[in-house]
């Protein structure tokens, strides 16, 4: 794979999509500059974002303000190359600081060349890494730049411009229609919450709906369950479920994918007031469901409860998966590499493990037996938010499944992969790393035709 620093490039290979691309660095004076990176030998996704990531990193460092990127290689896996190739571009080539505007400045020129790959599957790819790029920017920002209200609108002007049907749900018809769980956190804080929902109809004829779920705690100070001060420094990012969901929904938009999705967002922040829930509480969800509150620091899982039931009753919604930065021990268990996964059947955790192929993203799947699902049987009301004892990461999904009214489920529990201090791969910087995005794109895309 090769790369030339040459500004006659623009004479012989088509500009990649995007004026987002890199950063803008100084032309450096003298002959081509050519960056070739071994691809080892399993081509694989991964291993392609590894390759074209670390490529863009070392165009970074010879400072190079126009780079022709020889996509040969990437066009070997189809599709699934190029996602993976321009992932590795602009994921490496991110800046934190673009986190602030919510814009990627144009600052350096990329061509794409090479032999064996589709003009139309490199726009397709282009669009998903620009809607990676979307969602990290957001997970990046910081609290008091993103109040719930303000991250509902930014999930909004996301999808400006598609056949995106945004609606944003305030905090008085929350309470009118009964939103239990996500009142019960952020009337915790002077920022009201929203529900953000995004509705994409690509395939009017299919009767299949995709309900795509996410966590969007803007600050979560665990509440009167409060977080110890090790633990304080993350909490601005707890909003990556619902920037993933957003995102990907953006990317089947974009590339007018044939299948029917809807992202729902509950947003909120988790803070100490007089209004805060307390240990002990019982609350009313927006299923019907009465929720015993042992731990305030357990707040995501009370937002989704109202989200899923949301997207499954007044979405209509046939398939659901729901993203959270949900627990700290998946990230205990699985570290910074793979997400935890719970599913309702083989079926469509099958449907995950080829996304997941597609995407270069790693995945584990959870055990659900019967005897973990009585760890959260409650004797004050239907359903507790905390395990008796143990098993944190597994109870928090079985607690999601009560409220799926028996739907395909999958839950992903990224409280490990949503960000990094250190990166695990070339194409990730230190801070938000977009991570589901692509999945959730291939796991939807997987879907077209399907329900007719």
């Amino acid at each position: 794979m090769k790369i030339y620093n040459n500004e006659t490039v623009q004479a012989q290979a088509a500009p990649i999509p995007g004026e987002y691309l890199l950063a803008r660095y100084q032309l450096q004076e003298g002959a081509p500059t050519r960056i070739t990176v071994g691809r080892g030998e399993e081509w694989t996704p991964l291993a392609c974002k590894e390759a074209y990531g670390k490529a863009a990193k070392l165009a970074k460092e010879l400072k190079c303000e126009s780079c022709l990127f020889d996509l040969t290689a990437a066009g070997e896996l189809g599709l699934a190359g190029l996602c993976a190739a321009m992932e590795g571009v602009y994921g490496a080539s991110y800046q934190q600081k673009f986190s602030l505007s919510g814009r990627w400045e144009p600052e350096i020129a990329c061509y794409a060349g090479g032999e064996g790959w589709q003009e139309e599957d490199l726009r397709t790819a282009c669009e998903l890494a620009h809607s990676i790029i979307e969602a990290r920017n957001l997970v990046n920002r910081p609290a008091n730049m993103l109040i719930p209200e303000q991250f509902a609108q930014a999930l909004a002007d996301m999808v400006s411009g598609l056949p995106v049907q945004a609606r944003i749900y305030r905090r008085d018809e929350l309470a009118e229609k009964g939103l239990g769980g996500l009142l019960a956190v952020g009337d915790s804080s002077g920022h009201p919450p929203a529900l953000a929902v995004l509705r994409y109809n690509g395939a009017p004829e299919s009767k299949e709906v995709l309900g795509l779920v996410g966590k969007g705690v803007t600050v979560d100070t665990g509440g009167y369950s409060l977080k110890a001060r090790d633990s304080m420094a993350g909490i601005k990012g707890d909003m990556a479920g619902g920037a993933a969901v957003a995102a990907a929904l953006r990317a089947l938009a974009a590339v007018g994918a044939k299948v029917n999705a809807v992202a729902v967002v509950p947003t909120c922040e988790n803070r100490i007031s007089r209004e805060s829930a307390v240990p002990g509480d019982v609350i009313h969800a927006f299923s019907g469901q009465t929720i015993e509150v042992l731990n305030t620091d357990a707040e995501g899982r009370l937002i989704l409860a109202d989200a899923i039931a949301w997207a499954a009753r007044e979405e209509g919604c046939t398939r659901l998966v729901d993203v959270a930065t949900l627990t700290g021990a998946i990230w205990a268990m699985l570290g910074y590499v793979a997400a935890g996964v719970m599913a309702s059947d083989d079926g469509w955790y099958g449907r995950l493990e080829a996304a997941a192929a597609v995407s270069g993203e790693k995945y584990w799947r959870m055990p659900a037996f019967k005897e973990y699902d009585k760890l959260i049987d409650s004797d004050m009301a239907d359903v507790r938010n905390t395990s008796k004892d143990g098993c944190g990461a597994i109870t928090a999904g079985l607690f999601l499944k009560r409220f799926t009214q028996e739907l395909p489920w999958l839950h992903l529990d990224i409280a490990g992969t949503a960000s990094v201090n250190t990166p695990v791969w070339q194409h990730q910087t230190a801070g938000a790393t977009g991570a589901a995005v692509s999945t959730l794109f291939h796991l939807a895309a997987g879907l077209e035709g399907c329900g007719q």
